[in-house]
């Protein structure tokens, strides 16, 4: 097997024991034991357990900026129909990736690990601002800021979806009203200049 096949799969496995397990009992060794591979093999593809719980979750990432990507090039240009099938997209993510919140969870602590957390979530929420931009009347500066508002809201509506609290289509009929309310605003009058 190659060594990018051997990462594949590695991490395949690795998804599979967060997802039946939790987060918690996920360890290099844990994992060559489940992959039925030696534990070298697992140590010389991560390292540590920080860094297989970054690739997870870097892995994860991926998925949902590119679900979120191909939703917005196939949506028809309209605001309110941008925002349905951007949060569509997400939540799709959170229901098919449930193991994304454990992995966040087990990197919590650690500053390394935040700070590359956060440029990936930077990274998103100014590809979304980029998006939603033509169907706005705010600046780019208000705009990114309804963004980091969004995306914690999203956050919050997936947790409460994960748990069963509310359905998917609560969840996207809500995240499409606070996109399409919040980006059709006119900018405050004092951030007319930025």
């Amino acid at each position: 097997m190659s060594r990018a096949a051997r990462r594949e799969q590695l991490l395949d496995t690795a998804l599979a024991m967060v997802r039946n397990h939790g987060a918690d009992r996920l360890t290099l060794v844990t994992l060559a034991e489940a992959a039925g591979v030696s534990r070298p093999i697992v140590y010389d593809h991560f390292g540590t357990r920080p860094e297989l719980l970054l690739a997870l979750y870097r892995r994860l990432d991926e998925k949902l900026r590119r679900t979120a990507e191909q939703a917005a090039l196939a949506a028809a240009p309209d605001r309110t129909e941008l925002a349905r099938v951007l949060s569509a997209a997400y939540f799709a993510c959170a229901t098919d990736m449930p193991e994304f919140d454990a992995i966040s969870a087990a990197l919590k602590g650690n500053p390394e690990v935040l700070a590359i957390q956060l440029a990936m979530l930077d990274s998103y929420r100014d590809w979304m601002a980029t998006t939603l931009l033509p169907y706005s009347h705010l600046t780019a500066v208000a705009l990114r800021l309804r963004c980091v508002a969004v995306l914690g809201a999203a956050e919050t509506l997936g947790a409460e979806l994960n748990r069963g609290a509310i359905t998917a289509d609560d969840a996207v009929e809500a995240l499409t009203d606070l996109i399409a309310s919040s980006i059709a605003a006119r900018p405050p009058a004092g951030d007319a200049g930025r």
